[in-house]
């Protein structure tokens, strides 16, 4: 009853038997034949043909459900067999932030690629929630977050290290009052404001300043609710926003104060309008991971990317 089961899952995901038919290239009567077989096996309908569009019945959804779990099990053994004959190639799904995708994952996987061309990677851009529903249910094999994912489903490895900073635009007369304690983009690329006496400023500081913020359900956003907190500040919040490079786009015209991570930073090209500020305080420190799905068959071509991934980033 599961032979044909990517005629269900094409007609399930298009709600169509005639967009179904023709993203399978074959003739809708002979895609409407073959599910009434498969009904017929099952001895009930798996789509109710009543409905506009087309819906599923609590059998169907249940038969799709064991469709895309078999369909689980198959890829996973043929990477299985793809790896006992010591073949590194395949597909590695990938997902990350707007902002991983564009400053860390497309050079890691650019690096990779080199090394093992046969490799393709599908590359997925979201934001973390969803990243982690697909990696559950298998549509994903790697996300890579900066946020600490406690479910014992999903397997954390530390790819490295970054620090949130303060974006502050140039022309804004407070910077005058801490002029010996901002960072350049130069300085941030060279590690600076890392090292152990590096130059801090209070947050209470910049209190009565403009903030441009991201949505609380983001970690940066969550991370800067809790320092206002802590320093007892009540923020004038301009907007908040999705993305963090959106936000720093803010500030550079002038917006607003942003915080940015220095992960973002040292992959600009720099701006003269704009300085950074490390705020003293151990929350700005977080860690980037790897996530796999725990209990899953990880190819060798996952498990290769992700360990020469942290071994650049420790080089």
């Amino acid at each position: 009853m599961f032979k044909n089961k990517e005629y269900v899952l094409y007609v399930e995901k298009s709600k169509s038997f005639s967009k179904a038919a023709k993203e399978l290239y074959i003739s809708q009567p002979s895609l409407s034949a073959s599910i009434k077989r498969i009904e017929k096996e099952i001895g009930a309908p798996i789509f109710d043909r009543s409905t506009n569009p087309l819906s599923l019945t609590d059998i169907g959804k249940k038969y799709v459900e064991c469709a895309n779990e078999i369909g689980n099990i198959e890829q996973s053994f043929k990477n299985y067999v793809g790896d006992s004959l010591h073949i590194l190639k395949g597909e590695i799904k990938i997902g990350g932030s707007g902002m991983f995708n564009s400053f860390v994952l497309s050079e890691l996987i650019s690096r990779f690629n080199k090394r093992y061309p046969n490799i393709k990677f599908n590359i997925v851009e979201d934001h973390t929630q969803n990243l982690i529903d697909k990696l559950i249910s298998g549509k994903l094999d790697i996300i890579m977050d900066n946020v600490l994912i406690n479910n014992k489903s999903i397997i954390p490895q530390k790819y490295s290290t970054e620090t949130l900073l303060m974006a502050v635009p140039k022309t804004y007369a407070i910077n005058k009052g801490v002029k010996d304690k901002c960072y350049t983009v130069a300085e941030i690329k060279e590690g600076k404001h890392n090292a152990p006496d590096a130059k801090t400023v209070n947050l209470k500081y910049f209190k009565s300043e403009p903030f441009v913020l991201l949505k609380s359900e983001n970690d940066t956003g969550k991370r800067a609710l809790k320092l206002f907190k802590i320093n007892d500040i009540k923020p004038k919040v301009l907007f908040k926003l999705d993305q963090q490079l959106t936000a720093y786009n803010f500030t550079c015209s002038g917006v607003g104060i942003s915080f940015v991570s220095d992960t973002m930073v040292k992959n600009l090209y720099g701006s003269s309008d704009v300085l950074f500020y490390k705020i003293s305080d151990d929350d700005i420190v977080r860690n980037i991971y790897f996530y796999t799905k725990a209990n899953r068959y990880l190819t060798k071509a996952c498990t290769s990317f992700i360990e020469e991934s942290i071994k650049y980033a420790e080089d």
